[in-house]
């Protein structure tokens, strides 16, 4: 497949170049619109439901029902990614989440059908994400553009989580939690039509019925790719602790909302200064060898919490953890060599259910940690047990000798 020309991979390209490329501009584009339609269903759907219902339970069930189907959806859907053409599937899925939150916004639409929508788009979400960035390796080719694109993706998410909850909150001071949706509906048919017009057609990867476990076994079969998923998947399942408890540990420091915004922001501010910094100025090849270093730093600072820091203390300790994990950098550019182009998509697929699945068991666990041992030792220990796997995971990488 042919991808716009790369510097020589010994010299860092910046984040220009990968705008540069009008293709990724469009998906650049359609990933921005596609969050902030995500971020403004999510509080509008919270808030439809417990003005409905009056029930606590089922406004954050709204919630919890994000990461639950994406193991389902990442198990049978992922070879769709690699068996039909990207931007045909791109495009359905937009449509189909389009679709699903326009019938969320009709009138009358009960609560079972709202959740079981809301399941709907969980489950379409780590196809259109795996296909996504299966398209960017097609887009920019498979070397350091490729990483810094994917940064950017990761960018947007994270400063969509910095600023897009604050204001969909503003929005539903302004109109319904039912007309907020519709608003979504727009953001999803916009998307739809920027990949369509702004992607070029290439064929499927691995056309023909290919049967899901298979795929799946191919993929799983492959020790590099298993040892790499879970670099990526450990952790990521320790690092929503401080974010799932923050609420109660705010509480606990006296800060109030104030400091509980804070307290959310510490982890996404904290990865998109060290991603634009690592990105912008580093080589890939120093990139890949801050990989496994980083991923042994990544969670101690969770452990500091055991020192009992005020507000201050608890936020530059977010920014440090959340700037540890930009090792995803380089252990993208990993990935992407160890698969094989016919399953690229599909893998993707998987590392993306894969990632939410964590997350959401992780900030289950979180929850029971803190109601045996408390906030603060549940984020510390989260921390230190965290630290400890990811240093097993670094020796075994070295065993392995991932970078080879």
């Amino acid at each position: 497949m042919s991808a716009p020309p790369q510097a020589a991979p010994a010299s860092p390209v910046g984040y220009g170049r990968v705008f540069a490329v009008p293709e990724f501009r469009a998906v650049f584009a359609a990933h921005t619109l596609s969050m902030l339609g995500v971020i403004v269903s999510e509080v509008a759907l919270s808030v439809l439901v417990y003005d409905t219902t009056g029930s606590a339970l089922l406004s954050a069930l709204t919630f919890a029902l994000g990461f639950l189907p994406y193991a389902l959806g990442g198990t049978l859907l992922a070879p769709v990614a690699d068996r039909f053409p990207a931007r045909r599937v791109l495009v359905t899925c937009d449509l189909v989440c389009a679709g699903c939150v326009a019938v969320m916004a009709a009138p009358g639409t009960g609560i079972g059908v709202l959740l079981a929508l809301r399941c709907c788009l969980a489950v379409v979400s780590p196809v259109f994400t795996g296909t996504r960035t299966a398209t960017l390796a097609d887009v920019l080719g498979d070397g350091d553009l490729f990483v810094l694109g994917r940064s950017l993706l990761r960018i947007v998410a994270q400063s969509a989580l910095l600023v897009g909850y604050g204001l969909g909150g503003l929005l539903l001071a302004a109109v319904t939690p039912r007309h907020a949706l519709l608003i979504t509906v727009a953001t999803f048919l916009a998307s739809a039509a920027l990949l369509r017009l702004g992607t070029r057609r290439r064929p499927a990867r691995a056309p023909g019925p290919t049967d899901t476990p298979p795929g799946l076994r191919t993929l799983f079969a492959h020790p590099r790719i298993r040892l790499l998923l879970l670099l990526f998947w450990v952790p990521s399942a320790f690092v929503v602790v401080p974010e799932a408890l923050a609420a109660p540990y705010a509480d606990a420091l006296g800060s109030g909302p104030v400091g509980l915004g804070l307290l959310m922001c510490g982890l996404p501010a904290g990865t998109v200064a060290a991603e634009l910094f690592i990105g912008a100025r580093l080589r890939p090849a120093a990139r890949e060898r801050l990989v496994l270093p980083l991923l042994r730093l990544s969670l101690l600072p969770c452990a500091g919490y055991a020192l009992h820091p005020g507000l201050a203390g608890s936020l530059l300790l977010l920014v440090l953890s959340g700037a540890g994990s930009a090792y995803t950098l380089g252990l993208d550019q990993w990935f992407v060599r160890a698969v094989p182009e016919e399953l690229r998509g599909r893998a993707m697929t998987v590392l993306s259910a894969g990632l939410m699945t964590v997350q959401g068991v992780g900030m289950a666990l979180a929850g029971v940690a803190a109601q045996a041992v408390g906030v603060r030792a549940a984020v510390a220990g989260a921390g230190a047990l965290g630290t400890l796997c990811c240093c097993g995971l670094a020796l075994w990488s070295r065993a392995r000798a991932p970078e080879a």
